[in-house]
């Protein structure tokens, strides 16, 4: 997520449709971002340093996925890139940025 700006207005500039992994990046213009919710994420990770820090050995933590994944997409870069979204995505989507 280091140069997230950078790769989204690359993406745009050239008209590439382009689905990311984090959600936020949909936020910050990407065209679509399907992945695990950031937020629930660092709850996760603040429970295993707890216990990392209260004398669990970090292999004995069980490896956790994510829980809550969401589909987002941002119609304003699909207009910008002249790209037509199915009524069907919208549907699904989980959030729409307008």
């Amino acid at each position: 997520m280091r140069d997230r700006a950078a790769i989204i207005a690359l993406a745009n500039k050239h008209r590439l449709p382009a689905v990311y992994e984090w959600p936020e990046q949909a936020d910050d213009g990407g065209l679509m971002a399907y992945g695990a919710n950031l937020a629930a994420s660092y709850d996760r990770i603040a429970e295993a340093v707890d216990r990392i820090l209260s004398g669990t050995r970090p292999g004995d933590l069980p490896v956790v996925q994510p829980s809550t994944f969401e589909l987002v997409v941002n119609l304003k870069t699909a207009r910008a890139i002249g790209l037509a979204v199915p009524a069907s995505l919208l549907r699904r989507a989980d959030r729409v940025v307008r």
